[in-house]
């Protein structure tokens, strides 16, 4: 009898999802999606991939802590260096927000 495999048959790093985008660091869900006239990608982070790190969410203006799940958005067009990090709510609360958001006089400007 031979020993049991613990990993798929073929499967990497980088095997390929339902997507046809590779998995990656992150191991998130990736899409795209349409606001305000222009093409975003997303990618669902998984609380464990974001242990140790902290992110400031621009929908409410709050740290989002470590270990949290949250949605990685940034449009299409653009590199890597506009990703924003959002609370699953807020993303998804996005079109109900105010254009601006307001901060306390004592608010740290990150």
């Amino acid at each position: 009898m031979s020993p049991r495999r613990n990993r798929p048959k073929g499967g990497g790093e980088d095997s390929p999802r339902m997507d046809g985008e590779p998995a990656r660091r992150y191991g998130g869900f990736q899409s795209t999606e349409s606001w305000r006239g222009e093409e975003w990608s997303l990618r669902h982070v998984a609380g464990a991939s974001a242990v140790g790190k902290t992110y400031r969410c621009p929908g409410c203006d709050q740290e989002i802590p470590s270990g949290v799940a949250h949605v990685v958005a940034w449009p299409e067009h653009s590199g890597v260096d506009e990703r924003r990090h959002w609370h699953k709510a807020c993303w998804n609360a996005k079109d109900r927000r105010t254009s601006r958001v307001q901060r306390s006089r004592n608010a740290p400007r990150y």
